[in-house]
């Protein structure tokens, strides 16, 4: 067991998953827009398993997809964090950058907010000499917030996880290097 890492930023904090963030992630793991570059809305059962693999994860290592509180109402709004994925991909072995917020928070710079600080605990703290991120091609939200964390295209691929045909089948894939987000940071 690791002691959990909180990161905060200026209007959010990334921390444990609690018993009370059962119910709004299963809403907006259940809501078709939050879910539509995933194979499938989640059931309340399935959402709940998965925040349960995320906190896990969390007390195993200190760090991973973190619960995403804004603080001024002290409400949860999603997850965003790190994680190494199990499946075999393309680019693995690799730690992963990974988002998903609530609608009634989008465009409001809060997922650039959320992911700059796991990037930051990542190269910093972990001193990850890379950190990925992947999506699938038609989702063009992730890939732009993937650019503006200063994270460069790198290829395609296949997912392992998804049969032959899906229509989410086509995934892109984003890198960023230790270095390069270290340079970027001393310039701001």
């Amino acid at each position: 067991m690791a002691e959990p890492v909180v990161l905060e930023t200026a209007r959010l904090r990334l921390r444990q998953w609690r018993a009370d963030d059962r119910q709004p992630f299963a809403a907006m793991s259940a809501d078709p827009e939050v879910m539509a570059w995933f194979p499938a809305p989640l059931s309340a059962d399935e959402s709940a398993q998965l925040a349960e693999r995320c906190a896990a994860l969390i007390d195993e290592r200190g760090w991973g997809f973190w619960a995403v509180e804004e603080k001024s109402a002290a409400a949860f709004i999603g997850c965003v964090g790190l994680h190494v994925p199990a499946p075999e991909l393309p680019f693995s072995p690799c730690v992963e950058i990974g988002w998903r917020l609530d609608r009634p928070y989008w465009g409001r710079g809060l997922a650039h907010e959320a992911a700059q600080a796991a990037l930051a605990f990542g190269f910093q703290r972990l001193a990850l000499p890379e950190i990925v991120a992947f999506t699938t091609l038609g989702n063009r939200r992730s890939q732009s917030l993937m650019q503006r964390l200063g994270m460069r295209p790198a290829g395609e691929f296949d997912h392992p996880q998804l049969p032959a045909g899906h229509p989410l089948l086509r995934h892109c894939f984003y890198r960023l290097a230790r270095a390069d987000f270290l340079a970027r940071e001393k310039l701001a």
